[in-house]
């Protein structure tokens, strides 16, 4: 087989990132040549789309079906429908019994799994080169064949519901974390957690579940991505095989248009639940949509006030005055809108509102205050390792290829978004943290013990 890609030497690299991390030279971060991301595309008769990127330094192979379909789009009154085919899909199908996707993939040294996220549900699997025909024909078959019966349904709504238990009800910080798009969206699909509601996952029948799949579990509703150790004309024959006879239903894809209005006064809302040991705190500020221009910008700021044990944020809140035991800034950018949220926990008897004034105090410092060119080349240098770390392995490229294009519409964004990170200065980091957080409104949680619950 033949490749067009070849990956870094992995002492190398992060020999690199530790230099750059730790002692830059004097004429600053200097950016290594990046492996390049430039898939195959094409469009099956049926609209299936296929991404191929053929890696000749692999002997495995990542399959990834991303299917256009996330928490955004769950029926009214039914959140939590696609988390719950997330389960679904390792069912049986018309020729493949429960748990065989398994044996396919675990059984000969591979792997699998699967995530739902607002945007997208997406399988993903590795396996050695050779068993490449058997996986393609199981994601196939369990596009066009899943068993979509009661008692399927039954089994995994019971899962997801002790999911929902164990991720949002028993961790002390899983209902603050799980208020986050809730109090962060006024009126986006967004605003219903991806992991949906117990009392809505109760009230769906098998009828409403047949109509979400054939809705959305379609081959124009479809990426797949195939990364690794294979030859591109033999993918191609079998790809055309296994998955060019599924048909194109008549009927679009039910989508349901949504907007987000801009957020124009502040909110401070006061939450509480039983078992939580150390109070917390929780800010929130709209973002923009994960295909804005500003983006890099907004995750150098990410990187400098989190990344880290020395970040800004956990310089001054953690190490030097210890009022929180853990912070957070992250970046939760869809489709059609995004969120940026900071987060403390507290440390001692430091109450929720010193740990909200913290929290604003030191991102106002970023947004204001002279930034140094050797903290934001260690800030670049942290993503830049990341970045690399990922597309050392087929399943890591292909990730990045299905998040650029289901995100931001071009999975070649995923190679401009190294490249215009390497360009971002100070001023730019300002002028975004600017417009977003210090002009944006904030909406504020404070978090405690209680026996009231987050909505």
């Amino acid at each position: 087989m033949r490749s067009s890609t070849s990956g870094p030497n992995r002492r190398a690299l992060l020999a690199w990132a530790a230099g750059a991390g730790l002692a830059l030279p004097a004429r600053g971060l200097v950016w290594p040549r990046l492996p390049p991301l430039a898939p195959r595309q094409r469009r099956l008769a049926n609209g299936l789309s296929l991404l191929a990127l053929p890696m000749e330094d692999s002997a495995s192979v990542a399959v990834q079906l991303w299917y256009r379909v996330g928490g955004k789009d769950d029926p009214p009154g039914r959140s939590g429908f696609a988390h719950l085919f997330e389960h679904m899909m390792f069912k049986g199908t018309r020729h493949m019994a429960a748990e065989q996707f398994d044996r396919l993939t675990e059984d000969v040294g591979g792997s699998n799994n699967a995530f739902t996220a607002e945007d997208m549900t997406v399988y993903h699997s590795v396996v050695p080169a050779h068993h490449l025909e058997p996986l393609l024909w199981a994601e196939a078959e369990r596009m066009a064949n899943l068993n979509v019966d009661q008692a399927a349904f039954d089994s995994e709504r019971a899962v997801v519901k002790e999911e929902y238990r164990q991720r949002v009800l028993a961790d002390p910080y899983g209902r603050l974390f799980n208020a986050i798009p809730v109090y962060g969206y006024q009126q986006h699909a967004y605003q219903r957690p991806v992991i949906g509601h117990i009392e809505e996952l109760d009230a769906a029948t098998l009828t409403d579940l047949r109509a979400f799949h054939a809705g959305f579990y379609r081959p124009d509703n479809a990426v797949l991505i195939v990364a690794g150790a294979f030859d591109p004309g033999q993918l191609e024959a079998w790809v055309e095989h296994y998955f060019g006879s599924i048909p194109l239903p008549r009927a679009p894809v039910p989508r349901r248009e949504s907007r987000e209005p801009r957020r124009t006064r502040d909110e401070l809302h006061r939450l509480t639940a039983p078992g939580v040991p150390q109070p917390a705190a929780l800010a929130i500020w709209q973002g923009p949509r994960a295909d804005a221009e500003e983006v890099p910008a907004l995750q150098l700021a990410q990187a400098l006030l989190a990344q880290g044990d020395a970040a800004r944020l956990n310089e001054a809140l953690v190490n030097e005055r210890p009022l929180a035991q853990s912070v957070g800034f992250e970046l939760m950018l869809n489709a059609e809108a995004g969120l940026l949220a900071a987060h403390a926990i507290a440390a001692g008897t430091t109450r929720p509102e010193a740990l909200l004034a913290a929290l604003t105090r030191e991102i106002h410092r970023v947004a204001e205050e002279p930034l140094a060119t050797a903290e934001l080349d260690k800030a670049k240098a942290q993503l830049l390792t990341q970045a690399l770390v990922e597309r050392e392995t087929p399943e890591g490229r292909a990730l990045a290829l299905g998040n650029a294009l289901l995100l931001r519409g071009d999975a070649l964004a995923a190679e401009r978004d190294l490249v215009r990170l390497q360009a971002v200065g100070a001023e730019e980091l300002q002028r975004a943290l600017r417009r977003h957080v210090l002009q944006g409104a904030r909406v504020a949680l404070l978090y405690g013990p209680g026996e009231g619950a987050a909505r």
